[in-house]
């Protein structure tokens, strides 16, 4: 009889495992499925929300920021990429964060005002945002399972590279600047790829 319980508590055991492995693998699979345009951000100006979705179709830059860091003056350089590349069908979407050296400690209205009168910047920018952490922003946590410890932002303007398909194809620490070869020559080759290609 307790040889008999023994088999069946093992049985129980083997059963659940196999369960939880299955429900595991279907939220995997439901995670691999998502794109970029399932993510929405809400607008720096407060107007409304700032959906990724408006996007389908361009290539996305997304860059979290700060006005007191000293990666402040790729300000200028992303709004030159900008400028460059957007009638290619490209988009820079800037999300300030206070997650760094506390390097971005003021409201969404002051760091409008400062980009706009410090670089000029006319793309789009999100409200400010948590983008490690347990409270970090729903697409920093996509973009944590789908790079990792290493695809992580480690400081300010940290840089996630998106394909035409909503994918993520590739990311760029802080010290790679806007005007970097890497940066640009990846922004080109999404760009000039047709719609549809497969992207790693």
């Amino acid at each position: 009889m307790r040889e008999m319980m023994r088999v069946v508590r093992l049985g129980l055991m083997i059963l659940t495992g196999v369960l939880a492995m299955g429900l595991f693998g279907q939220a995997a699979a439901q995670a691999d499925q998502r794109t970029a345009y399932d993510f929405t951000f809400h607008n720096l100006t407060g107007e409304g929300d700032l959906p990724l979705a408006q996007y389908k179709g361009q290539v996305i830059l997304v860059v979290n920021t700060a006005s007191q860091c000293g990666f402040t003056g790729q300000y200028d350089g992303l709004e030159k990429l900008y400028q460059t590349y957007k009638d290619r069908g490209f988009v820079i979407v800037g999300v300030p964060s206070n997650d760094f050296g506390a390097q971005e400690p003021g409201s969404n209205q002051e760091i409008a005002h400062f980009c706009k009168l410090n670089y000029g910047v006319t793309f789009p920018m999100a409200a400010k945002e948590d983008v490690v952490g347990d409270n970090a922003h729903p697409f920093y946590q996509w973009m944590d399972e789908r790079f990792g410890l290493l695809g992580r932002p480690k400081w300010n303007f940290h840089k996630y590279l998106i394909d035409r398909e909503g994918n993520a194809v590739d990311y760029f620490h802080s010290t790679t600047a806007p005007d970097s070869p890497r940066l640009i020559n990846a922004i080109e080759k999404l760009l000039d790829a047709p719609t549809g290609s497969p992207q790693p």
